[in-house]
Formats: structure tokens, sequence, C-alpha cells
């Protein structure tokens, strides 16, 4: 694995240990095997995007804290360049930009996110997490689902939902998909 991964995953086991929260605990609140936490934790695998969300609200910590080990210092705005976002690559083919990563106290995660292609026939990879999320589609299509509901969204489409409902993304069309997502805290 990547030495940003590693670097997370100490982190990770760095705050639970100072929270004084167990593996198992834990793994069962987020609704995974205690096995796949303790991956996690190692930095043997990608971890989702969607777990470093429920990290960083349990610990109480701002998710670029968790990402970079550095606090946001930012209070009235966050510029950020075109390519310039704090990179969040948990899954082999999302590719995550955190757009606001030095702003503090965020009430929302904004993050444009590239999806490769993947194999039409192959299942969706399902995730959730805590509060709501926006997606709009800049470049591409993607098939999404929401629980058993699958849409088909392509450029200038938008998709509001309740993120704690099992949800995942394909790119459809032969090509990348682009889309902006914004997730929204409880």
């Amino acid at each position: 694995m990547s030495q940003e991964i590693m670097e997370l995953a100490a982190r990770i086991r760095e705050m639970r240990a100072l929270a004084g929260l167990e593996l198992d605990a834990l793994a069962a609140e987020f609704g995974i095997s205690p096995t796949l936490y303790a991956q996690y934790e190692s930095g043997t695998i990608d971890i989702p995007a969607s777990f470093l969300l429920f990290l960083a609200g349990k610990f109480g910590l701002e998710l670029t804290t968790l990402l970079t080990g550095e606090e946001p210092r930012l209070r009235r705005f966050c510029l950020t360049r075109g390519g310039r976002g704090v990179g969040v690559d948990r899954r082999k083919d999302y590719r995550y930009q955190n757009l606001a990563y030095n702003f503090q106290n965020k009430k929302a995660e904004p993050f444009l996110v590239n999806v490769d292609p993947d194999d039409p026939g192959a299942p969706i990879p399902l995730n959730a997490h805590p509060g709501q999320e926006f997606d709009y589609v800049l470049e591409g299509s993607m098939r999404v689902q929401v629980g058993t509901s699958v849409l088909e969204l392509s450029a200038g489409d938008s998709l509001y939902y309740d993120s704690t409902v099992p949800h995942g993304m394909q790119a459809t069309g032969g090509g990348a998909c682009k889309f902006l997502a914004i997730i929204f805290a409880e």
C-alpha cells in the first residue's frame, strides 16, 4: 500500500487508542467485521471514504485532520485551485479530491470525484455513511444505485439522497465520469 494509506492507518489506530475504544466495538458500530476493520488499521487494504467520514465524526475531527494529520486553518473562505484538492484515493475505480480541506467547521464535505469505467455487468459496490449527499454529473455518465433503485445520470443531471441508504456509482458509456459530490453531515 502507499505511504499515504499507511500514515492514515496509523492515525486511525492512534485515535482509537486515545479514545479508549475497542476495535470490535467500532467495527460493530460501522457494521463491518473486526477482521476488515483491522485491515483498515493495518493499511493493508484501501479505506473507503464513507468509513473515513464515519471515523472523523466518531472522533470529533475534521476529515482533513484524519487524512493529513493537520488541522484546517481557514475560517472565512477556502480557495482550492483546479487539481489542488486533497486526494482521497480509497477505492481503485474512484479518485476523490476534497475541495474545502482547509476550511474549519464545515457543514458539508465537497468532493470532485472521478470514476473509471468498469465492467458494465459488474455489480455496483455499495457503501453508506451518515448524512445526506448531493451528486452533480460534470462529465460522462454513470449508473447510480440508491437502495434498490438504479438510475442513469448524464452530464448536467443531479441527485440528492439519504446517504445512510446503501449507494454506489459506476461509470457507463465506456468512459470515465466526473461528478461533484457534496456530503452533508447530520
